[in-house]
């Protein structure tokens, strides 16, 4: 009933993005501009400085987001990785009174312990499509081994969010799949994506229209009380009229710009919540 009085307010959750690893990844995942098998002209960063993170940490907050994702390129979490995450971790929650959300790829249940430790809180781990089309958008690691990091990250005690990426060739049947399989993992909160195309990856167009979007956000608010948030490619399905995918029953988005791919002003994000009346959640809980 608390969840259903905070929707019947348009409660509105924000979080931001902080790339801090950025590129030469060696997985082939046909929607990554961060791929290195592609050649795209991404700005690459083996490790961005704290100094930075926290200063964007801190713009985050002002801003009124809950949520700030430390997030790395590749396929999953290594010693010197893990070491730097928790640094960063561990810094900004001495700076800035902040949720963070880990988004490092595939990780066991030692590794995500020890994030937990440093301060992370929440762990990010798309399963991005079903698991009968994902060999058809990347050969390099598969459906299993992000399912099981989804698990991993239960076990530990960490709030899971995990969604995926609409317009990438799938078919309904596997939209739904992807949706069951996301419905066995109770997650706290679920980014909905949708593709954006670059000339230099496989996939060439976008695949979903903005009524399908509104259908398939309509479609997790039926199955989920979870956090839904409209993600990557919001602009471009939504343009500047994304209170319908509120009102179909998202209830967050990105501010600020994403991994790779400018967002929409932060300022103009906020006036438009201002405009439409929506309410900003001060915390995870609301």
């Amino acid at each position: 009933m608390e969840k259903d009085r905070k929707r019947d307010k348009k409660m509105i959750y924000l979080c931001a993005i902080s790339n801090i690893s950025s590129g030469n990844c060696s997985e082939d995942c046909k929607f990554c501009t961060q791929s290195a098998h592609y050649n795209i002209n991404i700005n690459t960063y083996k490790e961005k400085s704290i100094d930075e993170i926290i200063n964007e940490a801190k713009i985050a907050k002002q801003n009124k987001a809950v949520g700030f994702c430390l997030v790395t390129a590749g396929k999953g979490l290594n010693d010197k990785k893990l070491e730097y995450i928790c640094e960063v971790a561990y810094t900004i929650k001495k700076e800035v009174d902040i949720s963070l959300i880990g988004c490092n790829g595939t990780a066991s249940v030692e590794q995500l312990k020890e994030l937990k430790k440093a301060g992370i809180e929440n762990y990010n781990h798309n399963l991005e499509t079903s698991k009968e089309f994902y060999p058809s958008i990347c050969s390099t690691h598969t459906w299993d081994e992000r399912f099981q990091t989804c698990i991993n990250v239960k076990e530990v005690g960490l709030n899971l969010c995990t969604g995926g990426i609409l317009g990438l060739g799938e078919s309904e049947k596997d939209r739904y799949s992807m949706l069951k399989s996301i419905k066995e993992l109770i997650p706290m909160s679920i980014p909905l994506n949708f593709y954006i195309p670059n000339d230099k990856l496989p996939i060439k167009n976008t695949q979903i229209t903005k009524d399908e979007a509104l259908f398939w956000i309509k479609e997790y608010r039926k199955n989920f009380d979870s956090m839904i948030m409209v993600a990557g490619g919001r602009e471009l399905v939504f343009r500047n009229n994304w209170i319908e995918a509120i009102n179909a029953g998202a209830n967050s988005i990105v501010i600020g710009n994403y991994l790779t791919t400018a967002g929409e002003k932060t300022n103009k994000d906020l006036e438009y919540i201002k405009k439409h009346g929506l309410e900003i959640a001060k915390d995870c809980n609301g």
